[in-house]
Order: C-alpha cells, then structure tokens, then sequence
C-alpha cells in the first residue's frame, strides 16, 4: 500500500496483515507514517496504491463500505475528541443511537456497561471538561466500545495525557487486550510493547522496517536503525 501527500511519499510499499484477536503495536521516530498508516485503516486518510481490506471488505471509494467498515473499526486518538456540550452518557449512546439506530434505552444501558468496564461509570453525568485527561481518554476507549468493533485502533493515546494519567489508561488496554481485542496501537510506551503486543513494527520515513515478536525485537534488534532507536528511547 502506498500515499502521498501532494508529491510527498508518506507510506511506501507497507504490507501488514493482522490476525484475529492480534495485537500489534507500531513505533518509530515522528513524521515516520505510523498514525497515517492507521488512519487509512478507516479511510480517515485515502491511500492511493494497493488495497486494504478489512474483516473481507475492501476499503475503496464506495460509500457503503466505507460506513460498513468504520462501524466495525474504533479509533482512539491523542486527544480525546469528545462532545463538551454532552454528559459523558450522551457521548456514549450518541454513536450507537445514530449509526446502529439502537434504542435509546438499549444505547444508555451499553454505555454504562462500557463505562464500568473502564472503571469510570460514577462520571456518568459529568461533562468532559469536569475530568481529568487520563478520565477523558478513558471515556473515550468507552465510546468506541460502545459501537461493539472488531478492530480497535489506538493513535498514541497516552502522548497527550500527564505522566501519572498515563497507567490508568494503559490498564485499561490491557483489560481489552486480555479479553482478546484485535488492536493496533501507535505508541512510544514500549513497556506496553514488551508486555501486550504479539508484533512490534517499526517504521520509518514510511517503511516498515522491521517486525518481530517483542523480545526478539527489544532483545535482539536487527536492524541498525532499529538499535539507534531503541538506544536513544530505552535508558
């Protein structure tokens, strides 16, 4: 698969296929294509050459698929991108209400379900801007479950979150990973990596350039690339 920004060649010859229930996480230097590799994944970004496909759908410009495949996928971003307007139980039913057209009720009760299961459901009532960052990224893992997706992508979720938030909202990754969640996540928190992912990638100037299972990849790097990296982000 291959895009460019203008004359800019961002992502270049990337092939990836993901199992099932794997969890893979993604990382390398900024400007690399790792968060527009994902964003493609849910025609958030339109890649130009080859094909992705998910759950046998091709994403191609065909408006049904592209809805059928982002009901399917979650995406979780750096910043939280919830409604201010809306309690944090209005941001949750929202999307199952509009796109799934479940009741209202039926939605309500999901939300809370999910809010629970990220240990939040007490905020219920409370608007986004009463939480703190780490309860706001966790509302907004919540909301994606919500819409009950196969797929759950993760686009550095913790980077924007301050230090002390950043384990309430990896805990909750973890609980998902555990249950079975396919996932692919952006991220520099490589004790995530070394625990949760069955493959670690790494990219740069929009190449994989290698993947391994995590101990072969932290442990015994093989790329020189790959060791100047870890070198300067692993003390």
């Amino acid at each position: 698969m291959h895009k460019w920004f203008g004359d800019f060649h961002v992502l270049k010859d990337v092939n990836l296929a993901v199992a099932r229930q794997e969890r893979i996480v993604i990382c390398g230097p900024s400007g690399s294509g790792k968060s527009t590799l994902i964003r493609c994944v849910n025609r958030l970004e339109e890649h130009q050459q080859g094909r992705i496909i998910v759950d046998d759908i091709e994403l191609t410009n065909n408006i049904k698929n592209i809805e059928k495949i982002r009901a399917e996928v979650g995406m979780v971003f750096q910043h939280f991108n919830l409604f201010p307007h809306l309690s944090i139980l209005e941001n949750l039913s929202l999307g199952p209400i509009w796109v799934r057209k479940v009741p209202r009720r039926e939605a309500e009760e999901t939300a809370m379900y999910y809010l629970e299961k990220v240990h939040i459901a007490e905020q219920a009532l409370k608007y986004p801007g009463q939480l703190s960052g780490g309860q706001q990224q966790r509302v907004a893992i919540a909301r994606s479950l919500c819409m009950k997706p196969k797929v759950m992508l993760f686009d550095e979720p913790t980077s924007a979150l301050d230090p002390e938030m950043v384990k309430e909202v990896l805990d909750v990754m973890i609980e998902l990973a555990e249950e079975g969640m396919t996932m692919i996540v952006v991220t520099h928190e490589m004790g995530f990596a070394r625990s949760v992912a069955h493959r670690v990638l790494f990219m740069d100037f929009g190449r994989i350039v290698e993947e391994n299972d995590p101990e072969s990849f932290f442990d015994n790097p093989r790329h020189e690339r790959t060791q100047l990296f870890l070198s300067q982000i692993l003390h």
